[in-house]
């Protein structure tokens, strides 16, 4: 029986259902501990498998495309205050001042990581450029966010120094893991060559951990309890207009200025990203207690459109590669036979 054209991939679907289940069951007290040491291994198992595929002379091609980073660093941390500040007579008026505040933080911070390189991987983008691109803006996040967030906003409270902490996460639980898949690599390279399922089962499924403990993280906090519904609805609005500005800029941006396609489709998810992992740790340093839980709420949603709308783009994006790939085999066959 085919497939409903309009019925969504299997993947986005377990996506809803995994948002469903954390509004429903969301994880709390110790099993949250518990579940998040889980995705946390499961992040640095993307990671370790990535980096055990990679190739030296691939990483070092990503690392050197400088042109590519340039692009993807000026999308995050120039192109998003931009929209976010020129946007504000317009969209402000749909939610509360506390939420629009959040919007604005949401704009200061950096690319995600972990689903910015999955995205990256499903789509057959450039993967090790996706992996420095991503890496590095969520590096030099923690010093530009701070200064974004005092330039674009006026209430912020003074910040502390725990934002080493958190270099000390994203180099143990994302770089660690890389470099130690590298070392590696004489080992499993091959097996990982023979097993390309395995890497696609981490990529997705470290994705669905983060949805479901994010999500959880945010019904916690009473997502549903403390916002009404017509702010929490200008609140979905604004979020989906700027993801569709970003992904609309980046898709002009590396196309015009004649990045292939691989690059593009690395463009694209991290210029278009912002990170929850990041973004929560920084609110709690840089804000007032009591002002954290409506700033970090605009994020926690876009998080969630995000993830959506770039998994049913890399599928699409995947999909379409694939094709592409067995249509030029075909053609390669069938001009082999016609030359015999």
């Amino acid at each position: 029986m085919a497939r409903p054209k309009l019925l969504p991939d299997n993947f986005t679907l377990c996506l809803v259902s995994t948002v469903v289940l954390a509004s429903l069951l969301p994880v709390h007290g110790q099993l949250a501990v518990g579940f998040n040491w889980l995705t946390n291994f499961a992040v640095g198992l993307l990671f370790f498998l990535h980096g055990a595929k990679l190739s030296r002379e691939a990483i070092v091609a990503g690392a050197t495309h400088w042109r590519l980073h340039a692009v993807v660093l000026l999308c995050t941390f120039a192109l998003f205050p931009l929209l976010g500040l020129a946007l504000k007579p317009l969209l402000s008026p749909l939610v509360t001042p506390a939420l629009y505040t959040g919007v604005l933080f949401l704009c200061t911070l950096p690319s995600t990581v972990q689903s910015s390189i999955a995205f990256t991987s499903i789509a057959k983008g450039n993967v090790p450029a996706a992996v420095c691109s991503a890496s590095a803006s969520s590096l030099l996040g923690i010093f530009i966010t701070p200064a974004l967030v005092s330039v674009v906003i006026t209430n912020q409270a003074a910040g502390g120094t725990s934002a080493w902490h958190t270099v000390w996460n994203i180099v143990l639980q994302l770089l660690v893991p890389f470099v130690a898949g590298q070392l590696l690599r004489p080992v499993i390279g091959k097996w990982l060559e023979r097993n390309r399922g395995v890497l696609k089962f981490v990529d997705q499924g470290s994705i669905l951990l983060v949805v479901y403990g994010a999500f959880s993280e945010a019904v916690n906090e009473g997502l549903w309890r403390h916002t009404s519904l017509s702010a929490l609805g200008g609140l979905v609005l604004i979020n989906i207009v700027l993801l569709a500005l970003a992904l609309a800029v980046t898709m002009f941006v590396s196309k015009r200025l004649g990045f292939n396609r691989a690059d593009q489709i690395t463009i694209i998810f991290c210029g278009s990203k912002k990170s929850l992992a990041a973004g929560v740790p920084m609110a709690k340093v840089i804000f007032a207690s009591h002002a954290v839980g409506a700033v970090v709420l605009p994020l926690m949603l876009f998080h969630q459109i995000q993830l959506m709308v770039c998994a049913a783009l890399a599928q699409r994006w995947g999909a379409r590669d694939t094709s592409g790939e067995s249509r030029a085999a075909a053609d390669s066959s069938a001009a082999a036979v016609a030359r015999r």
